[in-house]
């Protein structure tokens, strides 16, 4: 049913194209009158007209071309192909067979059907680039299926391969220099699209990071069509790969534009994703709903700026600390940040309210030293950091030996009192001595993580 879906949206977006120009049955009922009704011979500059000089197979073409009713129409081009296999109007034909399937498609009330005259429609087309591999309307109509069925690396090949036919491209007789001009502009934006989504997808698979074809590509699409939900939003996705600020920022206008652009759950994804990126990148999510409304009106992220956040340094950290917390409020971790990465300022506020005074506190075993009869040593960690890496940041000197039956066991938690006495900045140790086991513990503490310098 995915496959049917995607083929509807086809119908939709490749008939614009082809409906930019004269079709090739109104073409032809100029081109193919018998020698005594044709106009007077073009100048020898322009292109040769095509002319079928046999009335059977003249009229033959004419009355499949002619047809209004879809069906009609299939059955009538598919016995003049087969009847005339080297007209000289055979592309014509298959043009015409190509977009009555496509007619056909559109009507089809059963997934079968829709499966079988989507098949038609894409065996139709493949016959007609055997004919001329350069036809703009048959390549477009195959990037595009291919790309929106999934198959990225045949519609990026399509795609790059129908940009190199479109720079030699010749009108096609009976068309206005306008509809030309509409019909490469509409078949580049589905080219580059194509090529565009299937770099993207190259690059994502090899797990590689230079998706500068991709955003060649995907930027020239999103230019010609900015309302193309897929390449839009692998446009934005390119973009936010790439650690560049100005490049960042346009994928989170294009992110917050393939939000806009999508419909149902897929829409509450996008957002939700792009939401997160503008938080990473903004530092707070200020300014993304002003950004929504923005992109649902602009094509192209013009004049968009977004500030990206820097976040303090651990001195800067340190500082904050000390301004905003007490020190008695402050967690070991935090200590432990002021004193190795604070100013010497802050080191002396905090160091001068923890040194020689009693602190009750729980830590994490890391060693113990019950050698001597008279004492016993203690190394332990304080903050999570310590503990998970399995570093010891506390020295404890008990006042006497643990007695064997409460002597605790490594890798555990310990509740103790001990008094702090010095401290090593780097790598950070703090010395307390005078420790005691507590009776009865104290509510453990949060144990905190230093926070992070970036």
């Amino acid at each position: 049913m995915k496959k049917i879906i995607f083929a509807m949206l086809l119908v939709a977006a490749v008939a614009a194209v082809a409906q930019t120009a004269a079709t090739p049955a109104q073409t032809a009922a100029t081109a193919a009158q018998p020698a005594a009704q044709q106009s007077p011979a073009p100048p020898p500059a322009a292109p040769q007209k095509k002319e079928i000089k046999d009335p059977a197979e003249y009229n033959a073409y004419m009355g499949a071309a002619q047809q209004s009713e879809a069906g009609a129409k299939v059955s009538g081009l598919e016995a003049f192909v087969k009847q005339y296999p080297n007209s000289v109007m055979k592309e014509d034909a298959l043009e015409l067979l190509m977009g009555a399937y496509q007619q056909v498609l559109s009507q089809a009330k059963t997934p079968d059907l829709q499966t079988l005259n989507q098949t038609k429609m894409l065996e139709t087309a493949q016959k007609v680039l055997q004919v001329n591999p350069c036809n703009i309307r048959a390549s477009a109509l195959l990037a595009f299926t291919k790309n929106a069925l999934g198959n990225y690396a045949e519609a990026g090949q399509i795609g790059e391969k129908g940009l190199q036919c479109l720079q030699t491209a010749v009108k096609p007789e009976g068309m206005t220099d306008a509809d030309f001009q509409k019909l490469k502009v509409g078949a580049a934006a589905i080219f580059n699209g194509a090529a565009g989504v299937s770099a993207f997808q190259a690059t994502i698979q090899a797990k590689g990071t230079d998706y500068a074809k991709a955003e060649q590509y995907l930027r020239a699409a999103v230019e010609a069509d900015p309302t193309n939900l897929l390449d839009v939003y692998d446009l934005a996705r390119a973009y936010l790969a790439v650690d560049t600020d100005e490049k960042y920022v346009d994928g989170l206008f294009f992110i917050a534009r393939a939000s806009n652009l999508a419909q149902g759950t897929g829409k509450d994804q996008i957002a939700k994703f792009g939401k997160s990126k503008y938080t990473k990148y903004h530092g707070s999510d200020e300014g993304w709903s002003d950004l929504l409304a923005k992109a649902a009106t602009m094509p192209l992220p013009t004049g968009i700026t977004i500030k990206k956040y820097v976040p303090p340094t651990p001195a800067e950290q340190a500082a904050d600390l000390v301004k905003s917390k007490k020190v008695q409020d402050m967690t070991f971790a935090e200590w432990q940040l002021v004193l190795t990465e604070g100013t010497p300022a802050d080191a002396e506020t905090v160091w001068s309210a923890l040194k020689g005074k009693p602190l009750q506190m729980a830590a994490h075993i890391i060693s113990i030293d019950s050698s001597s009869k008279t004492t016993t040593k203690l190394k332990l960690a304080g903050s999570e950091d310590d503990v998970e890496a399995k570093t010891a940041d506390i020295d404890l000197t008990m006042t006497a030996a643990i007695p064997a039956k409460q002597m605790p066991k490594e890798d555990t938690d310990f509740t103790f009192e001990g008094t702090p006495v010095s401290y090593v900045a780097k790598p950070f140790v703090m010395t307390m001595n005078e420790g005691a086991l507590l009776v009865k513990a104290p509510p453990k503490p949060p144990v905190h993580k230093k926070p992070v310098a970036h």
